[in-house]
């Protein structure tokens, strides 16, 4: 494993299969922590970080996105089978081999079919660290209405040219995996594309994670994921319509 990648693995969250306001349904074949309004024409698909649906954090900004009108979707990506760090068996690379981010992309289909025959007319993406890769192929296609990325890892210029829906991408200052001048540039080469909105920022003083793995003893810390929350949900209310 690179030194980069080894910020994927910092702080793992103590995962809680009951925690959360919602409950977990099946929804285009995956096991899913759903919550928010049930007949709301407007859903928020949550794709998550490396240690999946279960982490607190994670449901909890599902729970916020869903207090704010949308149906809020965090499928489990993993089938069960997170990345488990305190099994001293676990070996990262054979996982990534398993649960790569293109069978994510095609997961998310059925995941996108079943809500939209739920009646669901808008939907937007939201993808953590691996979940940012599945979230921006989403952004490819006409699947979605909106995405943002929040400390993406794996995003490659070819993924960003092919962009057809509203992007933010929000980012880390300290981040090996995604660093800020490589998101700057994919803010560029958004910017360039001039039938489409895109929105790039860079938080200063935090690192990769820092949206869904943020101490609550660290007041700037908390403070800059809240930030980056509201960013998150004003983008989704703007476009997710």
């Amino acid at each position: 494993m690179s030194s980069s990648d080894s910020q994927c693995f910092v702080n793992p969250p103590t995962l809680s299969p009951t925690c959360g306001a919602g409950t977990v349904q099946e929804l285009g074949g995956l096991k899913t922590y759903v919550t928010g309004p049930s007949d709301s024409k407007l859903a928020v698909l949550l794709i998550s970080d490396i240690f999946g649906y279960e982490a607190p954090k994670f449901r909890k900004l599902a729970d916020k996105v869903a207090a704010a009108g949308f149906l809020a979707v965090a499928p489990d990506f993993f089938y069960g089978d997170p990345v488990d760090l305190s099994n001293p068996q676990f070996d990262r690379d054979a996982w990534r081999k398993v649960h790569t981010t293109d069978k994510g992309y095609e997961d998310a289909k059925p995941v996108i079919a079943a809500l939209k025959s739920k009646g669901v007319s808008a939907i937007g993406a939201a993808g953590f660290c691996w979940g940012g890769r599945v979230a921006v192929k989403l952004a490819g296609s006409v699947d979605i209405q909106a995405a943002v990325l929040l400390h993406p890892s794996r995003v490659t210029e070819d993924d960003i040219n092919e962009v057809k829906v509203p992007i933010a991408i929000l980012g880390a200052e300290i981040d090996h995996i995604a660093p800020a001048e490589q998101l700057k540039d994919f803010g560029d080469k958004l910017s360039a594309k001039a039938e489409l909105d895109s929105f790039v920022k860079i938080y200063p003083g935090v690192a990769h994670g820092w949206t869904v793995k943020y101490n609550d003893e660290d007041e700037f810390a908390v403070k800059s994921a809240e930030e980056a929350h509201e960013d998150m949900l004003n983008w989704f209310i703007k476009y997710v319509k």
